[in-house]
């Protein structure tokens, strides 16, 4: 399905707890298996064989196909219909975001979804926003959340459903002061685990060609266009007593291999990827620790609380899991489907069969298979409490119970143990530090980087970032050479400008080193980061040039074609600047800074009042909040001579947002007048 226009943000709604991998259940195991040279054997893991979709595994693999669309990845993602939405509707469906003062409602209009941001004075509504629901992210099972596409931008809406509860709230992350309502970009990071791979266009990964309707196939087996050449050529492979290595059957592959397919996605974390990979990087048969390390903060007394998505990772702390890894590792001969042997994901979980198909007498009997009666004796609870659970194991060794990171949920912990008392826990969460949770032995990078990413995308405190400059050194121009990128991120993210200039300034041309595209845009971030600094700093030259480096790098990243464009004007390019601002909101027309600033730059080489007050206008419908949009249309007040409703318009914002300092210092100059 290709996007019309074209297209998401941490965090989406989460999978059900389903294990990504598929299993094929065979009786003979005659083949050996060795995980030394393994991408060696499989086709799938050329970099070469590319994807061939879930319609074209359906065309052999029908059966496994139509019960797969039912479970909580092949439902992970769609377009917003009333078939794919698990949501109740009506008038008293009501979310209220007591720090923005915004009212969110959603309602259907014929066949389209819609999602209606408004807000109070009294009795009258003062502001009213209206978007489209685009695509639906989660199967339901937990929750369903919310996309717009704008001609190819996906943004996250400001409202999800937990399916659990029945009700509406904010999204996860949007909470305490959090929303960022309408503007939540959606990256690769989120849409490489809620979906099939994506198609992106060239100059920024957060604009898409093409989204795929769930997670398919080839996620856990692989690329498929070698396999189905071979199979279209007639060669057959005896799967029951060997590999066909034309694609990956997750069943096949050495355990740690087999878990890290499940735990490209079920071991949600601080995933921070090795230098030169992206999200796109990983398939089946890899090690995921080859693409990326994924750290977890660790907080003394708060050992047993775990996120959404952290299946694997529990699962490994089990003494179930360990023993039986260990008894495994001990067999003299590796068999055809190594799980068979230990407790993996795909002992309970069939990733073809919805879980909710999945009845307590599967689970019960993979914990049956070690505690039997006739081993070791079965459970020692007593029987009125055994007969209250209906001899369900996992309702006393894996409780359900809240995730810390989405509210609203309820999921099993898959850390299986013996249960134990409940003891208060401290309000107060003292973190130690940072763990791996997939590589016992993670570079020097990327353990800075995790402390970086703690600081940037986890709302850490800047102590964080003092952590993180004990990996990147700067004590001579060897070591800045050497870690350039990252000190000039950890001393921007500081707000130390002066700092930042200082590393440019170790080399003679530092633009030559910033000259590489990429999919995380490193040096196009690293420009624009130089950019702003030379700007903090009142370089207003130097700041075009880098931020026309990242501009040139990354094209559609509207952030850095609006700083490019401000600072062309800045420079008397006005035209230029206006220019490029116009082609900015004609690629991405719901970004209130663009829309305010080519307002102003109209303004500035035109004197074409009316137009210029028509963008502010714009700006305002999409924020109304918008300080800048505020500024400016209040200064075009006073220069059409509109003194007192340029006083109103400033009064009226500082009723919201008291003390801020630039609205409040334009409104005394006005009085003053």
């Amino acid at each position: 399905m290709k996007l019309i226009g074209s297209k998401i943000l941490k965090f989406l709604v989460l999978l059900s707890g389903i294990s990504m991998l598929v299993v094929l259940s065979y009786n003979c195991h005659t083949e050996k298996i060795n995980s030394e040279n393994i991408s060696e054997k499989y086709a799938s893991l050329d970099s070469t064989v590319g994807y061939v979709g879930m319609q074209t595994c359906k065309e052999c693999h029908s059966s496994i196909y139509e019960t797969f669309i039912q479970t909580g990845m092949g439902k992970s993602f769609d377009v917003a219909s009333q078939t794919k939405s698990a949501a109740k509707f009506g008038n008293h469906q009501l979310v209220y975001d007591k720090n923005l003062d915004f009212y969110y409602q959603p309602f259907w209009d014929r066949d389209s979804l819609r999602i209606m941001e408004f807000r109070m004075e009294g009795m009258d509504t003062v502001y009213k926003r209206i978007e489209t629901v685009s695509y639906i992210v989660g199967s339901g099972h937990h929750t369903n959340s919310h996309i717009m596409n704008t001609e190819g931008y996906l943004n996250q809406m400001p409202m999800t459903f937990y399916t659990q509860k029945g009700q509406w709230d904010l999204p996860p992350g949007f909470e305490n002061g959090g929303n960022s309502r309408f503007s939540r970009l959606i990256g690769l990071e989120c849409m490489s685990c809620h979906n099939s791979y994506p198609k992106f266009t060239k100059g920024w990964e957060k604009k898409y060609e093409f989204v795929d309707n769930g997670i398919g196939c080839e996620r856990c087996h692989g690329p498929g266009e070698s396999h189905v050449k071979d199979k279209k050529m007639g060669k057959a492979v005896d799967v029951v007593t060997g590999i066909d290595y034309s694609i990956v059957n997750p069943a096949k592959l050495p355990i740690s291999l087999q878990m890290d397919v499940c735990q490209r996605c079920h071991i949600q974390g601080n995933a921070v990827l090795n230098d030169g990979k992206s999200f796109l990087d990983f398939k089946p048969g890899m090690k995921l620790s080859d693409i990326m390390n994924v750290f977890m903060p660790v907080y003394k007394g708060r050992e047993q609380e775990h996120i959404m998505a952290s299946h694997v990772e529990r699962l490994k702390l089990s003494k179930c899991f360990s023993v039986s890894i260990a008894r495994s590792e001990q067999q003299a001969t590796k068999t055809l489907t190594p799980y068979k042997n230990a407790l993996t994901c795909i002992t309970c979980h069939d990733p073809h069969v919805s879980v909710k198909q999945t009845g307590p007498e599967k689970f019960n009997a993979a914990c049956k298979s070690c505690h039997s009666s006739e081993k070791d004796g079965l459970c020692s609870e007593k029987p009125e409490v055994l007969n209250l659970t209906n001899n369900n194991c996992i309702s006393c060794h894996m409780p359900s119970s809240g995730a810390t990171d989405i509210p609203h949920v309820s999921v099993h912990d898959h850390y299986i143990r013996i249960p134990v008392k409940e003891e208060s826990i401290s309000q107060l969460r003292e973190f130690i530090g940072i763990n791996c949770i997939n590589n016992t032995s993670p570079t020097s990078i990327s353990k800075g980087k995790a402390f970086i990413a703690y600081f940037e995308k986890f709302n850490f405190g800047k102590e964080v970032l003092d952590s993180a400059k004990k990996y990147f050194p700067d004590n001579t121009v060897s070591d800045i050479k050497k870690n350039f990128i990252y000190l000039v991120h950890i001393a921007f993210l500081e707000d130390n400008f002066n700092q930042v200039i200082k590393y440019v300034r170790t080399y003679e041309n530092p633009m030559l080193l910033l000259n590489h595209a990429s999919i995380d845009n490193s040096h196009a971030w690293t420009s624009y980061r130089i950019g702003d600094s030379f700007f903090q700093t009142g370089d207003l030259a130097q700041a075009m040039l880098y931020y026309k480096n990242a501009y040139e790098l990354a094209p559609l990243h509207p952030d850095f074609a609006n700083k490019y464009a401000t600072s062309l004007a800045q420079n008397k390019r006005i035209s230029e600047g206006k220019s490029l601002l116009e082609k900015t909101v004609l690629e991405y027309p719901k970004y209130p800074a663009a829309i305010s600033n080519l307002g102003y730059l109209i303004l500035l080489q035109d004197g074409d009042t009316s137009k210029a007050m028509q963008f502010y206008n714009r700006a305002l419908e999409l924020d109304p909040d918008y300080d800048q949009a505020i500024l400016n249309k209040a200064g075009l007040y006073m220069y059409t001579g509109k003194k007192e409703k340029a006083k109103t318009l400033l009064i009226k914002y500082l009723e919201r947002r008291p003390g801020h300092p630039k609205v409040t210092e334009l409104l005394n100059k006005i009085e003053s007048i």
